[in-house]
């Protein structure tokens, strides 16, 4: 079956690890992510209304000369949340720190960072959900009333050193909003949640893109990359740079529908987007069928974490209407097995909750 005092900075973070707010991705991947990020809300593409409230919430904080109120972007990855946030301290024409949940294993890491923080800055953490709960109850008076209380030393000689920090905004991103605290949550002005980009959005950010990259896209390569990306600027983004390497290698001047499509094909992306991963959990599905299957079952017999399943390759399933999630488990829609050539069978009461 499938903080402000120096002496303080030197010494009681003196063993704040380096880099910590920085970026920790593979670094050419990194500086090709970079260059394609749009550098300002002008240049975004995609989320209307998400851009709307954050114009209108950045024009209102510079007409009173206040720090912008802390922001929680949510959804699936590759969306834009990290974009979003560069591109607020960008706008606000102050200084990005960048750090991860995971790298905030001690109070005394984030500390650190937030005495580190100019009037104004931005702090943007990413998996903001997995920042442990110890760490986390010092974010709450440091977002409410920008102080924060460090204890030195310990048992009798212990003593607690009020700190005032200047004022910050705090912009988090989170895949799974719902392993947010109600209390953590609940400080966040703006709550905005990415969802996926339709076609024609995909289309203009290639369009963007290949000109960067000085790709000559033709309009029908275009198409066809975006309506195989999963929705998601970040999947695109990397079709584009693998559609980039074999024209060049293949020495054609200008990528067309062939030449993408060649390319999607030797990543293993077929006509609707589906990876190798993809049809795997399908054809797991599918094996079963129609008996529903328990996360942790397809995640046994496919070799692949829950997680993982959960967050990268069920939403695409879903909305694609390929599989569904009931109380049983998740089963595949006779949709699903069209979708890796396996028979439709066309039984009562197995009809898809997604249309075309």
């Amino acid at each position: 079956m499938c903080t402000s005092d120096p002496l303080l900075n030197r010494q009681a973070f003196a063993d704040v690890p380096k880099g910590l707010t920085a970026k920790t991705a593979e670094p050419r991947e990194q500086e090709y992510e970079n260059e394609l990020r749009p550098r300002g809300l002008a240049e975004f593409v995609g989320q209307a209304r998400v851009v709307g409230n954050l114009r209108i919430a950045l024009q209102a904080a510079q007409g009173r000369s206040e720090a912008l109120e802390h922001v929680l972007f949510s959804g699936p990855p590759g969306l834009g949340k990290t974009s979003l946030a560069r591109i607020l301290a960008g706008e606000l024409g102050v200084t990005l720190h960048a750090t991860a949940g995971p790298a905030l294993d001690r109070p005394k890491d984030l500390i650190g960072i937030l005495t580190q923080l100019g009037t104004g800055d931005v702090l943007f953490i990413d998996e903001v959900h997995r920042i442990p709960a110890a760490v986390e109850e010092y974010l709450y008076t440091a977002m409410e009333d920008f102080t924060v209380d460090f204890t030195l030393d310990q048992g009798p000689n212990a003593r607690v050193l009020p700190l005032t920090l200047k004022r910050f905004t705090l912009v988090g991103a989170t895949t799974r909003e719902g392993l947010l605290s109600a209390p953590f949550r609940g400080r966040f002005g703006l709550l905005e949640r990415l969802s996926s980009y339709p076609t024609e959005d995909l289309v203009e950010i290639l369009a963007r893109s290949a000109k960067i990259l000085e790709v000559e896209l033709t309009p029908d390569a275009a198409v066809l990359v975006a309506e195989r990306s999963r929705g998601t600027p970040r999947v695109a983004n990397r079709f584009l740079r693998r559609v980039r390497d074999l024209a060049q290698v293949q020495e054609v001047r200008s990528v067309d529908a062939r030449v993408a499509s060649e390319a999607l094909a030797r990543l293993g992306v077929d006509a609707n987007g589906l990876e190798e991963m993809d049809r795997r959990i399908l054809a797991c599905l599918a094996q079963a069928d129609p008996d529903p299957l328990g996360l942790k079952t397809v995640a046994a017999a496919i070799g692949e974490s829950e997680d993982t399943i959960e967050d990268v390759f069920e939403p695409h399933l879903l909305r694609k209407g390929f599989i569904q999630k009931t109380a049983r488990g998740r089963r595949v829609t006779e949709k699903g097995r069209g979708a890796i050539g396996l028979p439709v069978q066309d039984r009562p009461g197995r009809e898809s909750l997604f249309v075309d």
